[in-house]
């Protein structure tokens, strides 16, 4: 079951570019970045266990990605299939991330600012991943 693009590119195409899904993927990944970040760090002044902070942060970011991603960086309809393939992907990458979250605060010195590192390298890292995952199996059109 495939789903028509909702719009497409200034070029007039039928579906967002790669440039413009690039683009528009990366918007969404800083304001679902924000919310992560966001969550994460008040579940942690709030006395969350971290693994947990970083699970409830996570799915709050996930959620926002999905909804922005689907809806306008790649400007695809929705659909089960997409909806499972999206929870597939990110459940699959949720266990990376928090392995690589862990890692980095095992290994980066203490300071202040290591809660921080340790989120944006696992953070980065899913992220690269989910794009490609992402365009090429979830959403293309």
């Amino acid at each position: 079951m495939t789903a028509a693009p909702l719009a497409s590119d200034a070029a007039g195409g039928p579906g967002p570019t790669l440039l413009g899904q690039l683009l528009r993927f990366g918007v969404v990944g800083l304001f679902s970045a924000a919310v992560d970040l966001t969550v994460y760090t008040l579940a942690l002044h709030l006395g969350a266990w971290t693994p947990a902070a970083r699970t409830l942060s996570f799915v709050c970011g996930t959620s926002t990605a999905y909804v922005l991603n689907r809806r306008w960086a790649f400007r695809v309809e929705g659909s089960r299939r997409r909806a499972l393939g999206f929870v597939v992907l990110y459940g699959t990458t949720f266990f990376v991330i928090l392995g690589v979250n862990a890692a980095a605060l095992a290994l980066l010195p203490d300071g202040s600012w290591r809660v921080t590192l340790a989120w944006a390298l696992s953070q980065g890292f899913g992220t690269v991943v989910n794009f490609v995952l992402l365009r090429t199996v979830v959403f293309r059109a």
